[in-house]
């Protein structure tokens, strides 16, 4: 399909592509449509609607643009790459030299791994001793008084549907409570 638009260097409509493409190239004509519209979201051919119709139409130039635009930003990257890695190479080297083992490292490490270790064992006891701590003692007591207080909301909301309910249908208040599973105990939370 590409050679058709390279060797004529044209501008087709659709109709005149199903007509060339089956005669010149061998493109059944019912794959034309579908093979142009993958070429032109492939970006290899342009396309653009005139009025009531689609013109289509790729040149040689911009297929050598393209690759000649693709190979700069390869080599451009391949380039700061090779940088990269010269630089790192660098760091590494930098960083070998003073690290060869002496008595004082290896007991530098070993200071550093017991710090570490104790560092941890009293992070973990300070987490044990969370619970105690003053604010999060107060924080509780503030969940505690929220969740009281919307208890004795609802206790009050069942209550006061009882209450309803004796003055609407009459019943009695024991037999509301054994109905809906109120135990004879229910009151308020002081």
């Amino acid at each position: 399909m590409m050679e058709i638009f390279f060797e004529t260097k044209d501008v087709f409509q659709l109709k005149d592509l199903e007509k060339i493409a089956p005669k010149e190239k061998g493109i059944t004509s019912m794959s034309v449509k579908e093979v142009l519209q993958s070429l032109v979201d492939d970006s290899m051919v342009d396309c653009e609607r005139i009025g009531t119709s689609n013109y289509y139409w790729a040149f040689p130039s911009k297929a050598l643009h393209a690759r000649k635009r693709k190979l700069e930003a390869l080599e451009s990257q391949l380039s700061e790459g090779s940088q990269k890695h010269a630089s790192l190479q660098k760091s590494i080297e930098k960083a070998k030299i003073g690290r060869c083992e002496t008595e004082e490292r290896t007991t530098l490490a070993k200071e550093l791994s017991s710090l570490r270790d104790q560092r941890e064992q009293l992070k973990a006891e300070v987490e044990k001793y969370k619970d105690c701590d003053p604010q999060v003692v107060e924080e509780i007591r503030q969940a505690n008084k929220v969740a009281k207080e919307a208890a004795n909301r609802w206790t009050d909301n069942i209550f006061a549907i009882k209450s309803w309910a004796k003055r609407k249908f009459g019943f009695e208040e024991n037999k509301i409570d054994k109905t809906f599973g109120i135990p004879e105990d229910f009151d308020y939370i002081d």
